[in-house]
């Protein structure tokens, strides 16, 4: 690891006005030279393979006083960017009201790591694919635009079938952006210029030709909370993986469901493990609406899901992997006791 130097922000407008007077004076194409230091549980792996250098860290952790609250309040539930994802996966009132988002975090890397990582900087991590977190592969365009992707011709079992490009098709690795983007969630995001917020499903783009600009934030933006309107306790996280623990999805579903009488009224479904970025399965859930659920409607909007996936050599049994996953994922929700 290269050396750094550490700056520890007091409150938000020190991090605020550290991390903007960087990106000011940085080309947004080129390596960042300040990073935002919460859990560090991405960042730090990724500073040791070599794949991010920033010359400084600037430690947002004492802005949990105020970005780290849990709270179910009128029907809304909010949650703080700095809340430990161990600290949400165990809170009562999300198992009961929101399963899918106590599901997705207990599913997600190991019991060390929940304790460390934050909501927000869970949201933002970074790809898991070999050939961006190997730097002797000169071949990525998220690392070095304009280079190639070597994951095209080279083994990209573990790769996207859904929105990806001829410049990139590394796969999102989490699981909690399922569960926020099924359910509507919006995003509070701080800057210089103030607060901002925005819907959840527009904050992570597409590789399309910049696989190199993975969100929507502003240069020198935080995240400090998300926000879901509602509650969906008809609602789980399926996650199909190599191994049953602390290990990325191959394929995985978040489904929530508003059923009565054995009729869908409402339905919601997000695919994990199989896309360029937290994908919602719309044409899926419009199949579902209003219709009496049974195995049939599943397995339509299962295929419905996958319809413009798009294999490469070695992935191609994602699709069928995915497929069973959403109809199990339904299957479930609607089986569950409210």
């Amino acid at each position: 690891m290269r050396p750094f130097v550490y700056q520890r922000a007091t409150d938000a407008p020190v991090a605020l006005q550290a991390l903007a007077a960087a990106a000011n004076a940085n080309n947004p194409l080129t390596e960042a030279s300040i990073q935002p230091l919460a859990g560090g549980t991405t960042l730090i792996d990724l500073m040791k393979l070599g794949v991010m250098r920033p010359a400084t860290l600037v430690d947002i952790n004492p802005l949990a006083a105020t970005w780290s609250a849990i709270d179910l309040d009128g029907g809304n539930l909010h949650l703080g960017a700095l809340a430990r994802m161990s600290d949400a996966a165990a809170d009562p009132s999300i198992a009961q009201n929101y399963p899918v988002v106590a599901d997705a975090l207990k599913l997600a890397a190991s019991p060390q790591l929940r304790n460390m990582a934050t909501l927000g900087g869970n949201v933002l991590q970074r790809t898991r694919c070999s050939y961006f977190r190997d730097v002797s592969y000169g071949a990525c365009n998220k690392r070095d635009p304009g280079s190639g992707c070597a994951a095209l011709q080279g083994f990209n079992r573990s790769h996207a079938v859904l929105g990806t490009s001829q410049q990139c098709i590394a796969t999102y690795p989490g699981d909690f952006a399922q569960a926020l983007i099924a359910l509507d969630a919006v995003v509070e995001i701080s800057g210089m210029s103030g607060a901002r917020i925005m819907p959840f499903a527009e904050l992570h783009k597409p590789p399309g030709d910049s696989p190199q600009i993975e969100t929507t934030l502003a240069a020198g933006e935080l995240i400090s909370g998300f926000t879901i309107a509602g509650r969906w306790p008809r609602s789980v996280y399926l996650k199909a993986r190599d191994r049953q623990s602390y290990e990325f999805a191959l394929a995985s579903a978040a489904v929530a469901l508003d059923m009565q009488a054995g009729v869908v009224r409402d339905a919601r479904i997000a695919l994990g493990g199989v896309a360029t970025v937290p994908w919602r399965a719309a044409e899926a859930e419009a199949l579902l609406k209003g219709q009496p659920f049974d195995d049939g409607l599943a397995q339509r909007a299962a295929d419905a899901a996958f319809a413009d996936a798009r294999a490469s050599q070695h992935n191609a049994f994602k699709i069928t992997l995915g497929k069973r996953v959403v109809a199990r994922a339904l299957h479930q929700a609607a089986a569950m006791e409210i």
